[in-house]
């Protein structure tokens, strides 16, 4: 059995796959957990909201690993928590009967990254799809992305160009690497800060939806590159 604790909202009926929301940094499960109704309305999918494993002394909530520098993960708390969600998601697959070709993996900023790792390391098993809210692909001594097996996943990437926290460099290199691998990459661009903005949640749920009906056998192909225009911001943090 896992040892991350998890919160879970079922699907209405029958689910069609299955959602992972990993927060950010300083929060804790329950962070992304509204998120659920937000990006799937009509209860489709089973979703789960992992706690991250590690607390620091005078830091609120729950974090993924230690940040010695932006974009460089601690390699020894990455490495935990790297094998404590891939054993989650593989119960997880065991006990819903939801296999990784049938799950969307996402999260803000520590938590993208930690999407990224888990649904882009070599080691691991491609999921459907990856929602990539200002986060990084990290860089970090143990783990490597395996960007040219196929099915590979199709990503969703969305990034505040005055994001004080993680520079939207990072996403536009992602998108860089994940493009030039023929990763499917839908990005877009806010004028906004560290933050998942109400126009993001937006798009990423029109993107969700229509992964949907292609998630059994994988998520549709979907090329793209779009600019908005800022909107009040729904804060999370780092």
């Amino acid at each position: 059995m896992s040892a991350l604790l998890t919160r879970e909202r079922p699907a209405a009926g029958e689910p069609t796959g299955l959602l992972v929301l990993h927060h950010g940094r300083g929060t804790d499960e329950l962070d992304l957990l509204g998120l659920a109704d937000v990006l799937d309305p009509e209860r489709r999918l089973h979703v789960v909201t992992p706690r991250g494993p590690l607390t620091l002394p005078g830091s609120p909530g729950y974090h993924w690993y230690l940040v010695p520098r932006v974009g460089y993960p601690d390699p020894q708390t990455f490495a935990a928590a790297y094998r404590a969600l891939g054993e989650l998601h593989d119960e997880l697959w065991r006990r819903t009967g939801l296999g990784p070709e049938r799950t969307v993996l996402g999260g803000f900023s520590m938590g993208a990254v930690m999407s990224y790792a888990l649904g882009l390391g070599a080691d691991r098993p491609a999921p459907a799809a990856i929602l990539a809210f200002s986060g990084f692909m990290p860089s970090v001594e143990g783990w490597r992305p395996e960007l040219a097996r196929r099915p590979s996943p199709a990503v969703f990437i969305t990034h505040g160009r005055s994001d004080p926290v993680i520079s939207v460099e990072f996403a536009r290199e992602a998108e860089r690497r994940l493009r030039e691998a023929g990763i499917a990459v839908a990005y877009h661009e806010s004028g906004g800060g560290h933050q998942i903005e109400p126009a993001q949640l937006s798009l990423a749920r029109e993107w969700l939806s229509a992964r949907l009906g292609g998630v059994p056998g994988g998520p549709a192909a979907a090329q793209g590159s779009g600019r908005e225009q800022p909107r009040a911001a729904e804060p999370r943090r780092a």
